[in-house]
């Protein structure tokens, strides 16, 4: 049997929903309470597509992984559920069938600190319009495509501006970001506008280990390495600025009041940084990922630069 994309087609329905379900629970135990089947039976199809697609789809590990050619394949699979449930929705609106009260499930990626300011605000309208429930995948900006590149989620929000293979990319808007500390902490380090040089011997937080802001605005002030907070949850991360940790970048929405009111003091008021984002999503005509991109469309236009 050769390895020809036509073998994509005869895989069945619940054969694509098992090997995504797979994917989002990782075990085939989970896997198989999810469905209401057996493990053996979740083993059963997953072998099946295996031996349609004459590859290894998936890494047997806790949790499991997908190789190369299961990794196209769940494109392929999410891809049909899209359609599916598209077609569905529209069968209904003509009159034929009954959706009831049924839900669709998709998944997106996001930067944990538009997740903080302004992405739940403007896709929430539509989770109640088109009966969604959203799978949020949180990681850095940088690292959101992986995701969409997978197959895991349906569309991202990135900094990336060259569209993954199969997806369209298309400018939101500019994320501006303040360098600040707490009044204490500055008086403390005795760090201010007129001596970023010493920015590096001051306490950082950084969000995680992926996050470049900081280091990038560092860069460009001092080339000492300082002692250095991770803070993983944007909240947090603000929050630890306001107790005096450290210094750190920040969204605009997320710091503009506590500027104005004294609880926090901008480093270099001249030179906020800007990071683009970009909205990447299959390029799959689909009524609701339409919707979905709309939204977000507009959610940007009220809060992005």
């Amino acid at each position: 049997m050769t390895n020809d994309v036509r073998l994509m087609m005869p895989f069945q329905f619940e054969q694509l929903q098992t090997l995504t379900t797979l994917l989002e629970e990782g075990t085939f135990e989970k896997t198989a309470l999810r469905l209401h089947i057996t493990a053996s039976a979740v083993s059963q199809r997953i072998k099946a597509m295996e031996q349609a697609a004459s590859q290894i789809l998936v890494e047997r590990t806790t949790p499991v992984t997908l190789t190369a050619a299961g990794t196209v394949v769940v494109r392929y699979a999410r891809q049909v559920q899209l359609l599916d449930e598209d077609t569905r929705r529209e069968l209904h609106a003509g009159g034929s069938g009954d959706s009831g009260e049924q839900t669709t499930t998709i998944a997106l990626a996001v930067n944990a600190d538009s997740l903080a300011t302004w992405f739940l605000e403007s896709i929430a309208e539509v989770s109640v319009s088109h009966k969604l429930v959203f799978d949020l995948h949180r990681d850095d900006q940088e690292h959101t495509t992986t995701l969409l590149r997978s197959g895991t989620v349906l569309a991202a929000v990135t900094s990336t501006p060259e569209p993954v293979q199969g997806c369209t990319s298309e400018r939101l808007g500019i994320m501006q970001y303040r360098a600040v500390c707490s009044p204490a902490f500055a008086r403390r380090w005795m760090i201010g506008p007129d001596t970023l040089d010493r920015l590096g011997r001051s306490p950082m937080v950084n969000f995680d280990r992926k996050d470049e802001l900081q280091r990038t605005f560092l860069a460009t002030h001092s080339n000492d390495v300082p002692p250095t907070h991770f803070v993983p949850t944007s909240a947090d991360f603000a929050r630890s600025l306001l107790l005096g940790f450290g210094w750190g970048l920040l969204p605009e929405q997320q710091c503009g009041a506590d500027l104005k009111q004294g609880r926090l003091i901008e480093l270099d008021p001249d030179h906020p940084v800007d990071v683009v984002l970009y909205w990447q999503r299959w390029n799959l005509k689909s009524a609701l990922l339409d919707a979905v991109t709309d939204a977000v469309r507009a959610g940007t236009a009220a809060n992005l630069h």
